[in-house]
C-alpha cells in the first residue's frame, strides 16, 4: 500500500484503576498524538481512537481494597483519565470505554463469530482456586515466583521483571492475592484461541513481511515468542466482572480482558462513526486503510500476535501496518510504580506547572524510550525547558516579535534584495517539512523534535549573524529584509511545532495572527482537508509564508516559555523522596526477635534515667551530637548518632534512658561513656525512649 486513503490510529487502552502518569504519556499517547496531528496537517483522513479498559482484574482488586464496586472505580478513573488527555492536548477523535453498550455488543458478536467458525478449542482444565474466597483466581489474583527468572512477585499472567508471559499454574509457590492462602487446583471449562494454528501465518506476515520496517525491539520480541512455539491461550475467565460469555455453557464466565480490550478499538470506531454519520467499516476493513497501534512494550505480544490472530480468524479485517511500541520510562533511576506512588501524575503536574503542558510533552518526546528504557529526571526536564524551549525557541520568537513591533509597528516589512545568506536560510526553511516528516514516518519522534528545534536554532543564528539591531542605524533596507526572513522562519515554526507543541503553536499563531485551524475536526471534510494540506505543504512550496503588509499582534508579546528555577525542581525531588520514605515505611517489617537471653544476662545491663545538660554537633560529622549527660552517678560525655533527627537546642534538658555500664568507646577522638536508648518510626525518625513523667536522674530501670 503506497498511498493510504485513510489512517486508523489506535493508542493502548489505559486501565481505569488509577490516573495517568508520565510513563503512559511518553510510551504511548504523546507519540500517537504527534503522528495523528501530523497526518491531519498533511491533509489525511484520520481516525484516532482510544478508550478506557474497564474489565481488568486490577480494577476488581482495587475495588475490593476500597470497599466499593468495580463500576465505582471505573467511573471515577475514566473521568480523570479522559480529562488528563484533554488537558495535555491528546486529540482523540473518540475516547470511549469498554463498559459502553456498543462495546459489549461488538465484543460479544466478535466472540460468537469465531465460535461459530469453530476457531476456539473448548477444554476442561485445572485452574487455581481459593477455597476461603470460594472463587477461581484470575491470573492477576495470583502471585508467586517466576519459573524463568526467579522473581518472587510475578503475576499469574506475566512476570514484570523479565517480561515473560505466564499461566498462573506456572508460578512457583503461588499465593492468592485475595486471602494470601495457597490455592488449590479445581476443574473448570474454558475456550482457548489456538495460537499454534496461526503460527505459520504470523511467521510469514511478521518475520518475513515486516523484518525491515518494524522497530527492532518489537520484531525481536515477536520473533522470540514465535520461535519458542505458540500455544493455545484462554479467551474466557471465571469472573463476575466483564462481558458475559455469550454461548451455551458460558454462565458465570466472562471474556478474558486481553480478548475484549483490543476489540475496544473497533467498538470505539463504531461509536465515533455513529456520532459523525460515517461508515466505520472502511477504517477497519478496507485494504487502502493504514492501521497503526501505538503501545508500550508490555503490550507487544497482544497487539502483534494475539489480536492479529483474532482478526485473521474472523476473516474480514485488515491487519496492522505497524506497531511502533516504545520501551519503558523510568523516573529518577527507578522503575515507575503505581503501587509505590513512584510516579509523576498528570493532574499533579498541572497543579505544580499550570499551562506548561508543552514543556512536559517536549521533555518526554526529546527523551522518549523509543528503542530502550530511558530515565526521566527533573534536572533534564529543567534543562530541556531552560536551555532549549526558553533559550532557543522562545528567545527567537520573542526577538522577532519585539523587533517587528519596535521598528515597524507590527507590520511585516517589504524586503529588498536577498543576500546569499538570506536565500540559503529560506531554502533551509523549505527543507524542514520533509526532514521532520521523514523522522515522523519512521516513528523517530525524538529525532523529529530535535529537527524542529534545529529550525529555531537556524532562526537564532540568522539573527545573531545579521544583527538587525545594529543595522537599523545604518541600513534600513537591509534591516527590513532581515526581519522579513526572520518572520518567515517564525511562521514556519508556528505550523511545524503543532504536532509536538500544540499549545505553543496556538499561541504563536495568535501572535503572528495566522489563520487558526481546529485540527481536532475530521480531515475527511473537503474544505478542511484543503485548508490543512496547505498549512504543511506551503512551507516547502511557497516563497512567502507571511506577506509584507501583514500585521502581527502588537504590544508586549506573551512569552512562549518561562524559566524554571532550581527551587521548583527541588520541590519535585522532595516530593519523590517523601513518596519513597512513605513507601519504605509502609512496607517496613518488624525485626524478628533476637536470640533468647537469661535473666542474669539482663541484670548485667545498668540502665538509668539521665538528663541531657549540654549538646553540640560533632565537627565534620553529619550524624553525631556530643552530649553532656547527668546520669545521677556523674556527669559524663556520650556521643549519639541523632543529629539528623534533632538539633542540639531540642535535646538540652530532655530526660533520656541511658545504658551507663557500656564500655567506653572513642568516636572521632571523643570518648563516649554510655549509650542513649532510641527507637525509630517507620518514616526513619529517631524517638527517645524516656519516662512518661519527670523523675530524678540516676533512677535505675528494671
Amino acid at each position: 500500500m503506497n498511498t493510504p486513503k485513510r489512517y486508523t490510529i489506535t493508542a493502548a487502552l489505559p486501565y481505569t484503576n488509577g490516573p495517568i502518569h508520565i510513563g503512559h504519556l511518553a510510551g504511548v499517547y504523546v507519540p500517537a498524538d504527534i503522528y495523528a496531528r501530523f497526518k491531519r496537517l498533511t491533509g489525511n483522513d484520520v481516525a484516532f481512537i482510544c478508550g478506557s479498559d474497564e474489565h481488568g482484574v486490577p480494577i476488581t482488586i482495587k475495588a475490593k481494597k476500597e470497599g466499593v464496586t468495580p463500576q465505582d472505580i471505573v467511573d471515577k478513573y475514566h473521568a480523570i483519565i479522559k480529562q488528563s488527555f484533554e488537558d495535555f492536548g491528546i486529540t482523540f477523535d473518540n475516547y470511549s470505554r469498554t463498559s459502553a453498550k456498543i462495546h459489549h455488543e461488538t465484543a460479544s458478536e466478535f466472540f460468537k463469530t469465531l465460535y461459530d467458525k469453530h476457531e476456539f478449542v473448548e477444554e476442561v482444565t485445572q485452574q487455581l482456586y481459593d477455597e476461603e474466597a470460594n472463587q477461581f483466581l484470575a491470573d492477576r489474583f495470583v502471585t508467586g515466583t517466576c519459573p524463568k527468572c526467579g522473581h518472587e512477585d510475578a503475576y499469574g499472567d506475566q512476570c514484570e521483571n523479565c517480561g515473560s508471559s505466564l499461566n498462573a499454574t506456572d508460578l512457583i509457590n503461588p499465593k492468592s492475592a485475595i486471602t494470601g492462602n495457597v490455592p488449590t487446583l479445581k476443574e473448570t471449562k474454558h475456550w482457548f484461541l489456538p495460537l499454534n494454528k496461526h503460527e505459520e501465518f504470523l511467521r510469514e506476515w511478521i518475520l518475513k513481511g515486516h523484518k525491515k520496517d518494524w522497530k527492532p525491539n518489537v520484531y525481536g520480541q515477536v520473533k522470540s515468542w514465535i520461535d519458542d512455539g505458540l500455544r493455545p491461550r484462554a479467551v474466557t475467565r471465571d469472573l463476575d466482572w466483564g462481558i458475559p460469555v455469550p454461548v451455551p455453557g458460558g454462565e458465570g464466565k466472562v471474556l478474558y480482558v486481553w480478548f475484549d480490550a483490543p476489540i475496544g478499538y473497533i467498538s470505539a470506531t463504531k461509536e465515533w462513526a455513529q456520532q459523525t454519520g460515517k461508515d466505520w467499516e472502511p477504517y477497519w476493513k478496507d485494504k487502502d486503510t493504514k492501521l497503526l497501534h501505538f503501545i508500550g512494550k508490555d503490550n507487544i505480544v497482544f497487539h502483534c500476535i494475539i489480536f492479529p490472530s483474532m482478526l485473521k480468524a474472523e476473516g474480514s479485517y485488515i491487519l496492522p501496518d505497524n506497531v511502533p511500541a516504545n520501551e519503558f520510562l523510568n523516573l529518577e533511576g527507578n522503575k515507575l510504580s503505581t503501587s509505590k506512588n513512584w510516579a509523576v501524575w498528570l493532574p499533579d503536574y498541572l497543579k505544580d506547572f499550570p499551562n506548561q503542558q508543552d514543556v512536559l510533552r517536549y521533555a518526554l518526546t526529546a527523551n522518549a524510550p523509543e528503542s530502550k528504557d530511558n530515565d526521566f529526571t527533573w534536572k533534564d526536564f529543567q534543562a530541556r525547558n531552560n536551555n532549549e524551549l526558553v533559550a532557543i525557541f522562545g528567545n527567537f520568537i520573542n526577538r522577532v516579535v519585539v523587533l517587528t513591533n519596535k521598528y515597524y509597528d507590527g507590520i511585516v516589512p517589504e524586503p529588498s534584495v536577498f543576500s546569499e545568506v538570506d536565500e540559503t536560510t529560506l531554502a533551509a526553511v523549505k527543507a524542514y517539512p520533509a526532514v521532520i516528516e521523514s523522522s515522523i514516518e519512521r516513528y523517530r519522534f525524538r529525532e523529529a523534535s530535535q529537527e524542529l528545534m534545529n529550525l529555531a536554532r537556524l532562526g537564532n543564528k540568522y539573527l545573531a549573524d545579521e544583527e538587525p539591531w545594529k543595522l537599523i542605524k545604518t541600513d534600513e533596507a537591509r534591516t527590513k529584509t532581515i526581519m522579513f526572513v526572520a518572520l518567515q522562519i517564525a511562521s514556519a515554526l508556528a505550523t511545524l511545532s503543532e504536532p509536538f507543541l500544540p499549545f505553543t503553536s496556538e499561541k504563536l499563531k495568535q501572535i503572528l495572527r495566522l489563520a487558526q485551524n481546529d485540527n481536532k475536526v475530521s480531515s475527511s471534510d473537503s474544505t478542511k482537508e484543503n485548508c490543512i494540506e496547505n498549512l504543511w505543504t506551503e512551507i516547502s512550496s511557497k516563497d512567502v509564508l507571511l506577506p509584507s503588509g501583514h500585521t502581527i499582534q502588537q504590544g508586549k508579546p506573551e512569552l512562549l516559555f518561562t524559566k524554571i528555577e532550581d527551587q521548583t525542581i527541588q520541590e519535585q525531588l522532595d516530593k519523590l523522596e517523601a513518596s519513597k520514605k512513605a513507601n519504605e515505611a509502609a512496607n517496613k517489617e518488624v525485626e524478628p526477635q533476637k536470640d533468647t537471653i537469661t535473666f542474669e544476662d539482663f541484670t548485667k545491663l545498668d540502665i538509668r534515667v539521665g538528663t541531657i545538660l549540654e549538646a553540640e554537633k560533632m565537627p565534620k560529622a553529619k550524624k553525631l551530637l556530643v552530649l553532656k549527660v547527668d546520669t545521677g552517678i556523674d556527669t559524663r560525655t556520650i556521643v549519639s548518632g541523632i543529629a539528623e533527627s534533632f538539633t542540639p537546642e531540642e535535646v538540652i534538658g530532655k530526660q533520656v534512658t541511658v545504658l551507663v555500664n557500656l564500655a567506653p568507646r572513642a568516636l572521632r577522638g571523643v570518648e563516649s561513656e554510655g549509650m542513649i536508648l532510641m527507637t525509630e518510626t517507620p518514616e526513619g525518625k529517631l524517638v527517645f525512649v524516656n519516662p512518661d513523667n519527670a523523675v530524678k536522674s540516676g533512677l535505675p530501670i528494671s
